[in-house]
């Protein structure tokens, strides 16, 4: 019987997990240890078959505030380096971008909610396909420019740089793809202060989830299938 491959996922919120991933990862035969981000040894990270960085609320360039990132950051330098399996979500992404050597900043415009991407020429020939006219969870802040040697893959109507890839090996999604329905409350919860503070109408979210994460979930899981299909 072959031997389960095995992930290890970063996770720097509770309620930011693998959402729709995990029953993917599953399915597919993997198995996955988390790694709390600023708690636990990175170690086991570096030369895992997969490694999956999620989303949270701090900046890439917060490492005075957080000297953690700075270990991620040098993880997903040496990961990337050596061509690693690496998936980057929200501020995963961002992470990725930086250790690429892109500029990760402040957007001045918070995107928050739901709405499709627009993919581009590679974006349409890439996994991401699946998500042609289906709206994605958006929930940032920041973000970043292009690294050099990767291929762009979608923007918004926001920010242009929503995701992107390296090779076959990496990629980054500034959105959240695997953001489910069921556990959508729990983003409502964990990220109150800052709804309250941007003046955004939480009923409204919480019935945009209610509407659009269903077809999120089904586009998200051929989305995984198909990267990790491809992997070397």
């Amino acid at each position: 019987m072959p031997t389960a491959r095995h992930a290890v996922v970063v996770q720097h919120l509770a309620f930011e997990d693998l959402g729709s991933f995990a029953p993917v990862l599953r399915g597919l035969g993997w198995t996955w240890s988390c790694l709390q981000a600023g708690v636990d040894d990175l170690a086991p990270a570096r030369e895992a078959e997969l490694l999956v960085v999620l989303g949270g609320p701090i900046g890439v360039y917060e490492t005075d505030a957080y000297p953690f990132l700075s270990d991620e950051l040098a993880l997903l330098r040496e990961r990337l380096a050596a061509q690693r399996p690496t998936l980057g979500i929200c501020l995963g992404a961002q992470l990725m971008a930086a250790a690429l050597g892109a500029r990760v900043h402040p957007g001045g415009t918070k995107e928050i909610g739901w709405s499709a991407l627009q993919l581009t020429p590679q974006g349409e020939a890439s996994c991401l396909r699946h998500l042609a006219g289906v709206p994605v969870l958006h929930w940032h802040g920041d973000t970043f420019t292009l690294p050099d040697g990767s291929t762009h893959l979608a923007s918004s109507a926001v920010y242009p740089h929503q995701a992107f890839a390296v090779g076959t090996h990496a990629l980054g999604l500034q959105c959240h793809v695997e953001a489910q329905g069921a556990d959508f409350e729990r983003w409502l919860i964990g990220h109150a202060c800052e709804l309250a503070s941007a003046g955004l109408d939480v009923p409204a979210l919480r019935a945009a989830a209610h509407h659009h994460a269903p077809a999120l979930e089904a586009a998200a899981a051929c989305v995984l299938r198909d990267w990790l299909s491809a992997l070397p």
